[in-house]
């Protein structure tokens, strides 16, 4: 087989957690069996969809590596869904209902009162010819629903949920088309994924009972329907999906110092019994990436995880995957240096600045006169030969100093901070006239 898939969010605004989760395991299904990967807007809502959104949910796709095949566009299709209405309602499968909002409103209370799952009573079945005239001479428009065959079960195997099993007589005939003409969801979707050979449809379980309709709507246009997998849906730490949890973007999580890396491996396996690694290579992510592996249970995304593993992928990134984004001037070996301290790429900035700019560090009285006799120490040493060793063990014989009162008073007159990169790595890059100048400054030299 060969495998299609697709994304297909509609451009209302910025790709959140949820539906990066959605695209990312798209993407790792069709890589994973050489197939194509979609991109598919849905963008039927002209009121609501907006070109900024386009631009905005193509350019994070391609911040994560998830580069579409192909694109397309439902609001460049609505010919397509005209003809296959009319083939619809040809078969008898599509009526119009003339019902107002309100009214069918006041219909599910009345049924819900009565301890009856609100379902469509499907009235505008009972209507002639003459009542429909009558409706749309007071100024009424139709609205669209699929009739849904009440003969069968609707049944498959979801790849993730397994045996699915729905009575479409305890479901509403979905509305398909609104009174002005404007198309929902269901319809054009179906009608996409059977023009675009789509194979396998990827998305929350809170589309799962629109999957039994969808079923029902690719029998009805003579097609095989595709594989489903229906995974849990995110929660955040606190239980529930947050209003900020459900909001947060791509671009906030780049401007939170995320790398695109660390998203990928952590959305790639969240839900899943395998356990989230620090990856920055996306092929062993493609290579086991296997729908029998998501669990039932909602799928907890916690952002300090996140940016914990984030500072791992960071420690692994190396020097040439990253050189563009550093200061000016920054080599490898300072790279190496300060990476196993960083929490963000934008963090080398501050490092950079610590090894080759001015650090004003004055230490207190009692620490000066040791501070001195560092300095000296380190005038005197062989700098060709790893000096930070060579430091302490200087400074140890002549002080007796060990441990925490060695190290610590060192490393704030070089550096300004308590903690850091490794001393050892530093000094060789701060270099022997900057590390006696500082250190003979916060003596008060």
């Amino acid at each position: 087989m060969n495998v299609v898939t697709r994304f297909a969010p509609a451009p209302t605004g910025r790709l959140h957690v949820g539906n990066i989760r959605t695209a990312i395991h798209n993407w790792l299904w069709a890589r994973k069996h050489q197939g194509r990967f979609l991109l598919r807007f849905d963008d039927t809502d002209r009121e609501r969809s907006t070109e900024d959104s386009v631009h905005a949910i193509r350019a994070d796709l391609a911040w994560l590596g998830l580069q579409p095949d192909e694109e397309h566009r439902q609001s460049a299709r609505f010919d397509r869904y005209d003809a296959a209405l009319e083939q619809l309602r040809a078969a008898g499968r599509v009526y119009p209902a003339y019902e107002t909002a309100q009214e069918l409103d006041l219909k599910r209370k009345v049924q819900l009162s009565r301890g009856k799952p609100p379902v469509y009573d499907r009235a505008a079945l009972s209507l002639t010819e003459e009542e429909r005239a009558r409706l749309e001479a007071e100024g009424r428009r139709p609205h669209w629903r699929f009739r849904l065959d009440h003969g069968a079960p609707i049944a498959w195997t979801d790849m993730i949920r397994g045996p699915q099993h729905f009575d479409p007589a305890l479901l509403s005939d979905p509305v398909i088309r609104r009174e002005d003409g404007s198309w929902l969801y269901m319809l054009p979707s179906t009608i996409d994924d059977i023009d675009m050979d789509v194979t396998h449809v990827v998305r929350g379980e809170d589309h799962v009972t629109n999957t039994a309709l969808q079923i029902q709507m690719f029998e009805a246009l003579g097609a095989t329907p595709p594989d489903f997998a229906h995974e849990a849906l995110l929660v955040g730490s606190e239980g529930k999906l947050s209003k900020r949890l459900g909001s947060l973007g791509v671009d906030a999580m780049r401007e939170d110092g995320i790398e695109s890396a660390a998203i990928l491996a952590k959305l790639a396996r969240l839900g899943t019994s395998l356990p989230v690694e620090a990856i920055v290579d996306p092929a062993p992510l493609i290579e086991t990436f296997d729908f029998a592996t998501f669990g039932r249970a909602p799928a907890r995304f916690d952002l300090d995880e996140l940016k914990a593993l984030n500072a791992r992928i960071i420690h692994l990134l190396p020097f040439a995957a990253i050189a563009d984004r550093l200061p000016e001037g920054m080599g490898e070996e300072d790279w190496a240096a300060i990476r196993p301290n960083l929490k963000s790429i934008a963090e080398a900035a501050d490092w950079w600045s610590i090894l080759h700019g001015h650090v004003e560090a004055i230490a207190e009285e009692q620490e000066r006169p040791f501070l001195q006799a560092a300095a000296v120490a380190a005038g005197a040493l062989d700098w060709a030969e790893a000096p930070w060793p060579q430091l302490v063990a200087a400074l140890k014989a002549e002080t007796g100093r060990t441990g925490k009162t060695l190290f610590l008073p060192l490393r704030r007159a070089l550096t300004g901070r308590d903690s850091g990169p490794e001393m050892a790595a530093l000094l060789p890059l701060i270099g022997r006239d900057e590390t006696i100048a500082r250190l003979s400054a916060a003596a008060g030299a």
